[in-house]
């Protein structure tokens, strides 16, 4: 999601998807998974491979974004992240939850990277405390920011899902840090 205006009244203006996988190669989709399903002699070799294509893909893909946002007049100062989940994949004893949660790590760590190396200033926020801190840190009721949250979608063509709205509430704390 991409907001401007000021805090207190943002407008939506933009959604896009940041690729964080390579299409051409669909074990980058769930690299973990991948690894899961490789011979033991190849899976640090497999990991190293998916997990540097991750991070490159992730790289390029939000350069491109900020590129087209820069061409437009458009300066983006802040990226807000939502996760479902940091917790500590070694503490996870099931396999498949722990490619998950290995998954997850790495496209927020791969994305944190790249708004680093764009020199763009990054935070991230669990989905599940995620209306409670923006309540404090935009000083309105969690009831009221969903409410705006809800109408905010309106401006865009097609559904307002949860994960946009979720991507709003993130872009609306940067923007409140950047003014």
């Amino acid at each position: 999601m991409l907001l401007v205006g000021p805090a207190r009244a943002p407008r939506v203006v933009d959604r896009r998807v940041i690729a964080l996988s390579d299409p051409a190669v669909p074990t980058s989709r769930q690299p973990y998974h991948a690894v899961m399903g490789a011979r033991a002699s190849d899976a640090p070799t497999l990991e190293r491979s998916l997990r540097a294509l991750v991070e490159r893909v992730t790289k390029r893909s939000l350069a491109a974004l900020l590129k087209t946002y820069r061409r437009e007049g458009r300066s983006v100062r802040g990226v807000g992240l939502v996760v479902g989940s940091v917790i500590d994949p070694a503490t996870i004893g099931n396999d498949h939850i722990r490619a998950h949660a290995l998954e997850g790590q790495l496209f927020r760590t791969a994305l944190e990277h790249a708004a680093r190396t764009a020199r763009v200033a990054c935070a991230t926020y669990l989905e599940r405390t995620l209306y409670e801190t923006a309540a404090t840190r935009l000083r309105r009721p969690a009831a009221e920011l969903k409410r705006v949250v809800a109408e905010l979608g309106g401006a865009l063509d097609g559904p307002w899902r949860a994960e946009e709205k979720a991507a709003t509430v993130a872009a609306w704390m940067a923007l409140r840090r950047t003014h």
